[in-house]
Formats: structure tokens, C-alpha cells, sequence
């Protein structure tokens, strides 16, 4: 990590935990080194910087972030931090070519599949394009849930620092059986990754994926990876 990496980093994070106590535990479950695809939920705009400085030191990490956010200060920190940007609502040949050939060289990729921020921390319904870039890279994945952070406004006006809770989840790698990946096998897919994402939430901001009776696994492929 080169010093101007490094002072934002540890920066950063010294300031997510001023505000947050931050449950993160279960991180060591993640591999140090990639390739891997990490997925999260996404509540917010705090859980992303968080879940980057507590990857720290890992050497090769990014991940994807829409490109409205690259600009000013942010957008400094997000070059540094080698954000691959994406523009939301069309097919970004350029940003999937990025990921894959990073994740081709090892890196941990971080993505959160539901496209969009949630904003009642339920969980929206994934988009297909993660199953895509599986695929394409051969990666495995891994689930992350998080929560709490949400609440960090309202402690802060009380002096206090919101709690937040990390979950990883076991990795697996998608498995397309040999069939053709039409957009609805993709939905299948996507929809059968977020139901790992949702066992790992409280129940109550499961969303889209509250009924673990439909919860399958046609197409995850459970390994030491």
C-alpha cells in the first residue's frame, strides 16, 4: 500500500469507528487475497467505506461505484482506492471488461447487487447482472450482510455511536449446468444469492427475500474456495 493509500485509508477508518462501533468479527472469514466476488446489501453510503478500511491491509481490493460519485474529494478517494466506476441503467461493457480482468488478477471485488440503495434497509430484489460477472471471471462468491448503520444520524444527535453489524456467509461459485444464460436464469441466480444474503439478516429486513420457503440452490455450487 503506498503512503497517500495508506493515510486515507487508516484515515477513513479511524473515522468510521468514531462514529460507529463496528462489529466486523466475522471478516476473518474472508480470504485475504482474491479473486472474489464480496456482495453486500446496500442501505446506505457509509457501509461502503467501512467495509473497505476493515479489508485493510489486504492489498487488492476494489469495487464498483456509480459514477456520479466520482467527483470532488469523494471522487479523489475513490481513484486512489481504484473504484471502478459504472454508469447505472445500461449495459456497462467497460466497468464488467474492468472487473473481470481485476478480478482475473486476484483482486476481491465488492459489489452490492441490488443496484440501488434500499432505504429502509429491507432488501430489494437483486439485479442479474452479478450473475454475469461471475460467470465471465469464473470467480467464487462470498455473502456480507450488514446493519445498524442506518442509525448513525440519530446517535450522533444523541452522542453516541450507532452500532453495526457485520455477517460474512459461506462462498460458493455459480454453476450454469451447461444451459443457456437467458435473463431469466441470470433472475434465478441473483434471486438464489440473496437468499444466502438474507439468511444472514435479522428477519425483519429480509424484504424481497423474507419467504425462505422459496429459497433454492439449483445453481450455487457450496466448495473450499
Amino acid at each position: 500500500m503506498n503512503p497517500l493509500k495508506w493515510i486515507i485509508t487508516y484515515g477513513c477508518k479511524l473515522g468510521m469507528h468514531c462514529v460507529l462501533k463496528i462489529d466486523s468479527t466475522e471478516m476473518k472469514k474472508i480470504r485475504r487475497e482474491g479473486p472474489l466476488i464480496l456482495f453486500i446489501n446496500h442501505s446506505g453510503q457509509i457501509e461502503a467505506p467501512v467495509v473497505y478500511t476493515e479489508l485493510a491491509p489486504r492489498p487488492k481490493v476494489t469495487a464498483i461505484g456509480k459514477i456520479e460519485l466520482f467527483k470532488g474529494i469523494l471522487g479523489f478517494i475513490m481513484r486512489v482506492w481504484e473504484i471502478i466506476p459504472v454508469t447505472r441503467g445500461e449495459s456497462d461493457l467497460e466497468a464488467l471488461r474492468k472487473c473481470v480482468a481485476k478480478l482475473k488478477d486476484g483482486w476481491i471485488l465488492g459489489i452490492a447487487p441490488e443496484g440501488t440503495r434500499n432505504k429502509n434497509g429491507e432488501l430489494r430484489q437483486a439485479q442479474g447482472g452479478i450473475a454475469l460477472l461471475a460467470l465471465h471471471s469464473g470467480a467464487p462468491i462470498q455473502p456480507m450482510a450488514q446493519w445498524g448503520a442506518m442509525d448513525i444520524l440519530a446517535n450522533l444527535k444523541r452522542f453516541r455511536r450507532a452500532r453495526m453489524s457485520i455477517r460474512v456467509g459461506p462462498a460458493f461459485r455459480l454453476d450454469p449446468k451447461g444451459q443457456k444464460l437467458t435473463r431469466e436464469i441470470r433472475q434465478q441466480m441473483a434471486d438464489e444469492m440473496m437468499y444466502q444474503l438474507a439468511l444472514l439478516m435479522p428477519e425483519e429486513l429480509r424484504g424481497a427475500y423474507s419467504d425462505l420457503g422459496k429459497l433454492t440452490t439449483a445453481w450455487l455450487t457450496f466448495e473450499e474456495v
